[in-house]
């Protein structure tokens, strides 16, 4: 599925490595929301007891991962900044079906596409950086959005059928094609 994916631009890699600082901002704060999106599968969900304790671990995984950040941006001397709103994410979220099961699948499809992406780019700024150190956190980083890419279709076919995943991927995968494409490049991670 990740081969799905539209890659990202030169333009976009330039626009990371040329405001690093201010991807770095983005990156915290996306980690951050991804820990809480987790949490939030627990708590709409508890009756779908396989995903629990695998979206707590994520949640774990995922603070760790902006505490890491974090770390860089003292570093750096960088200071949080409020959380803007990400376009790429709005718009995402709005293409999610109703109704109970319907939303549950669409938020488990949705999530791995937007995990896949997460590699994606993860893994083509690793390959960017001069800076070993930075590349190799980002390579790890990487490796760690497509086990959570993974982890989501994983979950996704333990309460729906294939053809419905599959149906709903070409969706999600649609639609983060349309979302990369309407977003201008900036310094941030979608």
């Amino acid at each position: 599925m990740i081969s799905r994916l539209t890659p990202s631009s030169q333009a976009w890699i330039d626009a990371v490595c040329s405001d690093f600082d201010g991807f770095l901002l983005d990156h915290a704060a996306n980690e951050r929301k991804a820990s809480a999106m987790a949490m939030t599968f627990v708590v709409r969900y508890p009756d779908r007891t396989e995903i629990l304790e695998p979206m707590i671990q994520l949640a774990r995984e995922e603070l760790t991962h902006f505490y890491r950040v974090f770390k860089l941006m003292q570093e750096r001397g960088l200071c949080f900044q409020r959380d803007e709103q990400d376009p790429y994410m709005k718009r995402m979220l709005s293409s999610i079906q109703r109704g109970r099961n319907e939303e549950f699948l669409d938020r488990l499809v949705m999530a791995s596409v937007v995990e896949a992406r997460g590699y994606e780019r993860f893994t083509t700024l690793a390959t960017a950086l001069k800076d070993a150190r930075l590349r190799d956190f980002y390579g790890e980083i990487a490796q760690s959005e497509y086990r959570h890419y993974e982890l989501f279709l994983r979950l996704a076919n333990v309460y729906f059928s294939e053809s419905q995943i599959a149906d709903r991927l070409d969706h999600w995968v649609e639609q983060d094609t349309l979302a990369m494409n309407a977003i201008p490049v900036r310094a941030a991670l979608h």
